[in-house]
């Protein structure tokens, strides 16, 4: 079973990232956490605006009126 020339450039790559330079792996990783974290803010902030605007409405509903028996 020998090894193409994709193999072989595709483990080059792995190499290069876990050896390559001091903190290449931790950098990346940690981008990777940055992004997450600022998706689930922006999650949360658009919940927040939406409900925010459900606060601001006005009740349009007509009052029923009582009836007597």
């Amino acid at each position: 079973m020998a090894l193409g020339p994709w193999q072989i450039l595709i483990i080059l790559v792995i190499a290069v990232l876990v050896f390559g330079g001091r903190g290449k792996i931790s950098s990346i990783m940690g981008d990777m956490g940055k992004g997450i974290t600022s998706f689930k803010k922006g999650l949360k902030d658009s919940s927040e605006e939406e409900k925010d605007a459900s606060e601001d409405a006005i009740n349009v509903t007509p009052k029923k009126e009582k009836t007597s028996k």
